[in-house]
C-alpha cells in the first residue's frame, strides 16, 4: 500500500497472488498519492485511477491484473516453484523470463462485487472536473442504482482530507500528459508543501496512527473551503532558498517506464 507500491509498481514484471492487497490510501491520512501515482494511475483504463486515488479503495490481485497494475497472477502455493524456476534461468532476456512466469500464471475470474465491473459508472462519475462534481455524480448514481459500492465510495471520499483530494485530482490529470520523471518531480513538490504549509499530514498521523481515534480535523474542513489558489500552491516551487526540485539521475540502461507500455 502507498509507498510500498512504489518499490515494485514500476517494474516490468509485477506478480500478484490471491493474497495480494493494493491501495493508495494517502488522502485518508492527510497526504497525496505519490511514488509516481499520478503516472501509473493515470494510465489505467478510463478513470479507474481517479477512483483508486480519491477513495483509497483496496484492490485484490485479480483486479490488479484486470486493470493492468499487475502483469501476472500466480497462485501463492506456486510462488516457491516459480522462484526456483527463475533461479535456473540465468538470463536477463525479458522474453525468456516472461515465458517462465507464464508457465505458472493463470487467469483468475473477477469477483461479482468487483469495482472493475462498474467501469461505466466510474468513467461517468470520476471523469468530472472537480471533486465536488464527482461526489455529486456518485450520489446521483446511488439514487438510480442503489448500489452499496457507490455509497461506500462516497463515504471514503468524505472521510479524506479535502485539500488532498483536490491536489490529487489535479496531479493525476496533469500526470496523463507527463513522463514518469515529471510526475515524480511534481509529487515531490506536493509532498514538500504538504510538510511545510499543510497541516493535514500531521493531523492524519495523529488521528490514524498515534491516537487512533479515526477522527481527523482537516484544515480546511470542507471541499468548498479549498480554493484553487490553495491547490495551485502545492504545484509551485517551495519558498526556500535552499530548496531544489527533484532531479533524477540519468542511467545508461534506463528506458521508458514499463507502465507506459501496458
Amino acid at each position: 500500500m502507498g509507498a510500498g507500491c512504489g518499490i515494485s509498481i514500476h517494474g516490468r514484471f509485477r506478480v500478484v497472488t490471491e493474497k495480494t492487497v493494493f491501495a493508495m490510501p494517502e488522502a485518508r491520512t492527510g497526504m497525496t498519492p505519490d511514488v509516481g501515482a499520478s503516472f501509473f494511475l493515470s494510465r489505467l483504463p478510463g478513470f479507474f485511477g481517479e477512483y483508486i486515488g480519491l477513495t483509497g479503495a483496496k484492490l485484490d490481485g485479480t483486479e490488479m491484473l484486470a486493470c493492468g497494475l499487475a502483469t501476472h497472477f500466480v497462485s501463492s502455493i506456486k510462488l516457491g516453484l516459480l522462484d526456483e524456476a527463475l533461479k535456473k534461468v540465468y538470463t536477463t532476456d525479458l522474453a525468456t523470463i516472461s515465458a517462465v512466469i507464464d508457465e505458472f500464471s493463470e487467469k483468475p475470474t473477477l469477483k461479482e462485487r468487483s469495482a472493475y465491473h462498474r467501469q461505466d459508472i466510474i468513467d461517468r462519475c470520476f471523469s468530472q472536473m472537480t471533486v465536488e462534481n464527482i461526489i455529486s455524480a456518485l450520489e446521483t448514481e446511488s439514487v438510480k442504482a442503489g448500489d452499496a459500492w457507490i455509497s461506500e465510495s462516497v463515504h471514503l471520499m468524505k472521510k479524506a482530507s479535502p485539500i488532498c483530494l483536490k491536489v490529487f485530482l489535479k496531479s493525476i490529470r496533469r500526470g496523463r500528459l507527463q513522463s514518469l520523471d515529471q510526475c515524480l518531480a511534481q509529487e515531490y513538490r506536493i509532498s514538500c508543501h504538504g510538510l511545510q504549509v499543510g497541516q493535514d499530514f500531521f493531523e492524519g498521523v495523529r488521528a490514524n496512527l498515534v491516537r487512533k481515534d479515526r477522527t481527523p480535523k482537516w484544515v480546511p474542513s470542507q471541499l468548498e473551503l479549498v480554493s484553487d489558489e490553495m491547490v495551485d500552491r502545492y504545484f509551485s516551487k517551495v519558498d526556500d532558498d535552499e530548496w531544489v526540485d527533484l532531479v533524477l539521475p540519468v542511467r545508461s540502461n534506463s528506458s521508458t517506464s514499463i507502465m507506459a507500455k501496458i
